[in-house]
């Protein structure tokens, strides 16, 4: 019988693989953002606007993130999305976009003419980013897209998320990178109840979760385990701020993502967190989000060649949408 490789024969293989994304001299961080159009715009008076990526793209192009390497979401493929999603979803989903005007797809989902094509290229600028880290063309990766992703469910749309753009990037890291062991960290002011889902069962996937509690979708209380204690959840309640913030991830997840000694960590991006948010009553401020994210990259640091792919989830408040990034970008970038 013929060995396939292994492990790290895997991960040598794919970071020697051509990629579109190289950097000239040290790899940097990559930032990915969709093109200007399609626009997934679902009405007035929805929090996920088109505004909120006009603010991020403004704020990112600051001059002190020139050194970033750029690029553009492309769609994800059908095998890509097959990995999560059940194919009749899929067709239900595409077969469901407005000719004109709108469409309400879910009670919290609504599709816009070009929504359909925003939520392929969010999936698939999640799956350029952990191609370009895992390849060593970007040392990390921040993908700012919409619509989110991490409510989303294998065969159902829901928090105005279509496609689980972190499981796309997880279960694609797995099968064409020779990932064996991911972490998903999520600090969304609100539960990733579609990952936690669909990885209760991986042994080979850690997910954990700072979130308000009681809040949308319901799911999240510490007892919420998975079936191989894979799966932390670290509530918190309305009206918490930095310390309990803090504190949730010094205790709880930074020692388990330590432990666990993952291949790459995916971060679940929210700043729905932040005190100004019209939809949370969390009081983080956008240093909380810079501390956060050094935490995480010092671990990153010890355990898996500094391979950190962020996917931008909730924050919607665009201003503070913006600065929040910038917090987070900036501790990517370590500027």
């Amino acid at each position: 019988m013929t060995r396939g490789p292994s492990r790290r024969e895997a991960l040598a293989l794919c970071a020697l693989a051509p990629f579109r994304v190289r950097a000239a001299s040290a790899p940097s961080t990559l930032l990915v953002a969709p093109p200007s159009a399609p626009t997934h715009d679902p009405g007035p008076g929805e929090p996920d606007r088109p505004e909120r990526l006009a603010a991020v793209a403004s704020a990112l192009a600051d001059n002190r993130f020139r050194a970033a390497l750029r690029a553009e979401a492309p769609a994800a493929s059908l095998e890509a999305l097959l990995r999560v999603h059940e194919p009749a979803y899929l067709a239900k989903i595409e077969a469901a976009t407005p000719k004109q005007g709108l469409a309400q797809f879910a009670p919290d989902v609504v599709m816009s003419t070009g929504t359909y094509e925003a939520a392929l290229r969010a999936a698939g600028g999640a799956v350029l980013a952990v191609e370009s880290v895992m390849r060593g063309g970007a040392k990390n990766a921040f993908v700012a897209t919409r619509p989110p992703g991490h409510h989303a469910l294998p065969g159902v749309a829901m928090g105005f998320c279509f496609f689980n753009n972190a499981a796309i990037a997880v279960r694609h890291a797995m099968s064409v990178c020779g990932a064996e062991r991911i972490a998903i960290i999520d600090f969304d002011v609100h539960h990733g109840n579609g990952v936690q889902r669909i990885f209760w069962d991986d042994k080979n996937v850690l997910y954990c979760s700072t979130h308000q509690m009681p809040l949308y979708p319901g799911t999240g209380a510490a007892s919420e385990t998975g079936a191989f204690d894979n799966i932390v959840n670290a509530p918190l309640v309305k009206g918490d701020g930095s310390e309990a913030f803090r504190e949730a991830f010094n205790a709880r997840i930074l020692p388990r993502l330590d432990a666990f000694g993952a291949d790459i960590i995916i971060l679940c991006a929210g700043f729905d967190a932040h005190l100004h948010d019209p939809l949370g009553g969390l009081r983080l401020v956008e240093s909380d989000f810079h501390d956060v994210t050094l935490r995480i990259m010092e671990i990153a640091a010890r355990r898996c060649g500094s391979r950190v792919v962020s996917l931008l989830e909730g924050g919607y408040k665009p201003d503070d949408l913006a600065n929040s990034v910038v917090a987070h970008v900036g501790a990517l970038m370590e500027v």
